[in-house]
This record gives structure tokens, sequence and C-alpha cells, in this order.
């Protein structure tokens, strides 16, 4: 598995991470069993990078329960700032942050996160500085060794602008290329880690109908660009296209892609290792088609 470091954080990470939240809501604690599997066989494939949420139902919970004892073997990172998981109070307040940290270091059992991200809120929360600064203070008391912004638009440029943050967590793919332009530039010149989410556009690009109502969006504009022809140097299937074409991005030091299914968590290392890099006319040309249709297509947040 390929493995870069993250920005200027000093972190190892492979290129290829895992994100959490389909176990996290498709899974009970019934499937800790298959939990177990996906977490293991990414493990063991070489994914160093998994990436989870306070929100994302139980993945935190199951983190916990199935790979703590391999602690050192993975960079931990988590999401805060919405209320979850039964938790009573205000989103976006310091005691709200303060808590979700607290919560989080005990279900996934450790001591200590290696990243602790600001989970897309507004520029107007952003400006406020109240949850900013209780990351920063979960820094100083060791709780976090890093932390980061998750986000989309305006309010990510402004957390690069602001530079406070070690790294950027944003959408990119073949039919949301905005933040090559927006955001990539600036964020690598402040030193940031740079983590993909969104990376195979959510399976759009070359489905037959929209995979789910949250890729709405992404299959329409798939469908137009896909409509131009065929594209020169792609490879067979869809989703190593997909995967390939932000894999082919330097700025990027990690993407993180999510299962449920420990077939296609295999599936996702093997296609890594065997079917990247994708030919440099194909990522061109799918430069070239976002060009010239996705001029007013803003990241999906």
């Amino acid at each position: 598995m390929q493995k870069g470091t993250l920005g200027n954080t000093g972190l190892e990470v492979s290129r290829l991470g895992a994100g959490l939240a389909e176990i996290g809501f498709q899974l009970t604690l019934a499937n800790t069993d298959q939990a177990a599997q996906v977490l293991n066989i990414a493990l063991d494939g070489g994914i160093t990078f998994l990436d989870t949420a306070a929100c994302y139902g139980i993945s935190e919970e199951l983190i916990g329960r199935t790979i703590a004892h391999r602690r050192q073997e993975y960079v931990l990172a988590t999401k805060c700032g919405h209320v979850a998981g039964g938790y009573e109070g205000e989103a976006w307040t310091a005691q709200t942050v303060k808590d979700s940290i607290d919560r989080s270091l005990v279900r996934m059992k450790t001591d200590y996160l290696d990243l602790l991200q600001l989970h897309s809120c507004g520029v107007d929360v952003l400006e406020q500085g109240e949850v900013i600064q209780a990351l920063l203070d979960a820094k100083q008391a060791g709780e976090t060794r890093f932390i980061g912004y998750s986000g989309d638009n305006e309010a990510a440029l402004w957390a690069i602008e602001s530079g406070l943050f070690d790294t950027l967590q944003t959408s990119f793919n073949l039919v949301d290329q905005r933040a090559r332009t927006y955001l990539f530039p600036q964020a690598k010149a402040q030193g940031m880690g740079i983590i993909v989410k969104r990376p195979i556009a959510n399976g759009a690009w070359g489905a037959s109908k929209s995979p789910s109502e949250y890729a709405n969006t992404y299959f329409e504009r798939a469908q137009e660009m896909a409509a131009l022809g065929p594209v020169p140097g792609a490879p067979e299937g869809r989703i190593p296209l997909s995967l390939g074409f932000t894999f082919a991005h330097d700025d990027v030091d990690t993407i993180i892609v999510g299962t449920r299914n420990p077939e296609h968590m295999r599936t996702n290392i093997q296609w890594t290792e065997t079917e990247l890099p994708i030919a440099a006319q194909a990522v061109e040309e799918l430069h070239r088609r976002f060009e010239q249709l996705g001029a007013q297509w803003e990241q999906q947040t």
C-alpha cells in the first residue's frame, strides 16, 4: 500500500484510507463480527488511516470493540461539533466539543486521537471561535495530536486562511473538481494535510441510476460529463476510473472510501494496488469536461 505524509503533521498515512460512516449507520452491535472483519481486512491490507465521527452512529464504539488492541497500527481521526449519540446539549459550543472528545476517547478505548476535526460547520461558527479554541485546548491537553476542518466551499477556504488547522478534509472527485483550484493550492501553501471525502462520487459515474438520494447531484453531473463520449485511456471499470482520477492528484494525501462489506474492502485495496495509476490522458480529459460543464458546480457537502 502506497503511503505518504499528511501535510506537515509528520503522520504517515496510506493513500487509501477507510471512511467508517457506513459501518456506524448500517451495522448494529449484533454485527460486531462483521465490523471486525472490515476493519481488520483494512489494517491487514495496509490501510493506516481511519476516519470516523461522533455522529456516525455506533462507528466509534465498533472501533473500540474490534481493533483497539491494534491502536499503534493506525492513524485515528474523528470529528466533533454536532449533538449526537443521545447527548443533550447545543451544537457548536465548547462544552459540546469537550464532551464529544471525552466520549470518543471512551468509545474507541484510546487515550489520544491523532486528528480531531470540526465537522462541517459554517463560516459563522468558525468566526465565532469558541469551538476552534476547544480544539486547540484539546491539542494542548494531549487529547489530540492535530486538529483539522472537514467541510467545503467558503467555510473550507476560511479554515485554510485562518492558519489554525493542520488538515483539511473536503469533497473531491471526477464530478466535483472545484477543490483542485479553489482549495488545494492554498491548503498546500499552509502545509496542511489534504484528506478527500466522496472520492468515488458515491459510485455515480457509469451507474444506470442514482445510487442513492445523497448521490443525485453527482449522478446528474456524471450523466452530463459522460454524454460527451468515451473517456480516452479510461480503465474498464467505472470505480477504478473514479478512484484513479482522485489518486492522480499529488496534492491529495489520503482518500477515504467507506464500506460495511468485507469483500468490498478487499476489492478496494486490490484496485488501489493493481488498477492504478490510470492514464494521464483520462485524467486530462476529465479535467477538460469539468471545466467545460462545471464552472458553476460548487462542492457537495
